[in-house]
């Protein structure tokens, strides 16, 4: 324990020019408002500070939920994720049980559809799940029982994108509304044996074409809620990443695994940008039969401004991990992170990824090895 203190897509981000001109707006305002025709442009104040919504409370707690992963059956598709929407109400009426209600509950990347590395796209399409959707109106139910905002990811399918699988985090108001849907922001690459790569589809991978639809802002997205400025992300090990995340704003970031993570990672982003860094992790599942029981599960954990532990795991079985974000004096003092670009821009804008953006663009690989065969050759790095 540490001695911090205790503690539709973009749908929020449509807000006009006026409003992102002020450092506080109305969230219902801000709210009503959005509009996902309307592309904004990058939300950011070159003074230190950002913006905000007013704060609903000064103290919010909040609870990780380190749950199972068990992946659906293509045989009884309908069942067997209504069997796993009903585990996750089931834990949240036990988080918000003896220990007291919660204002925030946070899953992991895939408590819905859970994770099977052999399902095609076709397969994992049926999968997925539409946002909203019958299981997320189960879902709602429990956020307007406890009036408590639920965050949790899920394979995802999207009428404006029908030949793409997306991993997609949820944002569900106290009100049971899907306030924001935050695609991944990219895939690792030349990473998995025997030359396979993921075949979901991220903004990285669509980039230009994503932009276009909704605007630069949705690339790096904030959403500003009464709880605080909330960011969420299943990407590892990409520090850069949420050093721009903090410099939009963020306040909570909400990191997901599925299948173990790096701890040092998550408590460095804490560290280097003055924020409140979570993890959800999968547990142990034994229910999952297509891989060993432990499954890189457990390690759930939050940590304060400082980069030290708050909470923590101590078991890879399902477990709640929960503190107090004292918000309010958190916000009163926080700034953006100290960063002196003069530096280091001559060399970032010289920098070229292995991999560039916008490869799905014109080709959804049909699964693993289609996907290693279509990016094989594009690589921008001499081999």
């Amino acid at each position: 324990m540490s001695d911090d203190k205790g503690l539709s897509r973009r749908s929020l981000f449509g807000v006009g020019a006026a409003a992102a001109a002020a450092a506080t707006i109305n969230w219902s305002d801000f709210a009503q408002a959005a509009d996902k025709n309307n592309k904004r442009p990058i939300s950011f104040t070159p003074d230190g500070k950002y913006e905000t919504v007013p704060l609903a409370k000064n103290m919010i707690n909040l609870g990780i939920v380190q749950s199972r992963v068990v992946p659906v059956e293509l045989s009884n598709l309908k069942q067997s994720r209504k069997a796993n929407v009903q585990h996750m109400c089931d834990l949240i009426d036990a988080a918000n049980g003896f220990s007291g209600s919660k204002d925030l509950l946070f899953f992991h990347e895939f408590p819905i559809t859970g994770f099977y590395h052999g399902w095609n796209l076709k397969e994992a399409h049926q999968v997925a799940i539409e946002l909203p959707g019958e299981e997320t109106e189960v879902l709602a139910k429990k956020a307007r029982e406890y009036g408590c905002w639920l965050v949790f990811g899920s394979y995802a399918r999207d009428p404006d994108w029908p030949d793409s699988l997306l991993s997609i985090t949820s944002v569900m108001n106290d009100k049971g509304e899907i306030i924001d849907k935050h695609w991944k922001a990219r895939n690792i690459k030349g990473f998995f044996p025997g030359g396979r790569e993921l075949f979901t589809t991220t903004i990285y991978d669509v980039l230009d074409q994503y932009i276009e639809m909704y605007g630069e802002d949705a690339v790096l997205p904030v959403t500003r809620t009464p709880l605080g400025n909330i960011v969420t992300s299943s990407v590892q090990r990409e520090p850069e990443l949420f050093r721009a995340f903090a410099m939009k704003g963020a306040e909570i970031i909400l990191r997901t695994a599925t299948g173990g993570f790096t701890p040092v990672d998550i408590q460095a982003t804490s560290l280097y940008n003055g924020v409140y860094t979570a993890i959800a992790n999968n547990a142990a599942s034994p229910e999952n039969k297509y891989y060993f029981a432990d499954a890189g599960g457990g390690n759930s954990a939050l940590y304060g401004p400082s980069g030290k532990e708050i909470d923590k795991a101590e078991t890879a079985f399902e477990t709640l991990v929960t503190a107090r974000i004292p918000i309010a004096d958190f916000r009163a003092r926080h700034r953006q992170p100290l960063v002196h670009t003069e530096l280091i821009m001559p060399v970032y804008e010289r920098y070229r990824s292995r991999y560039g953006p916008n490869l799905l663009a014109d080709y959804k690989p049909t699964d693993y090895d289609d996907a290693g065969r279509h990016l094989r050759n594009k690589t921008r790095w001499p081999k």
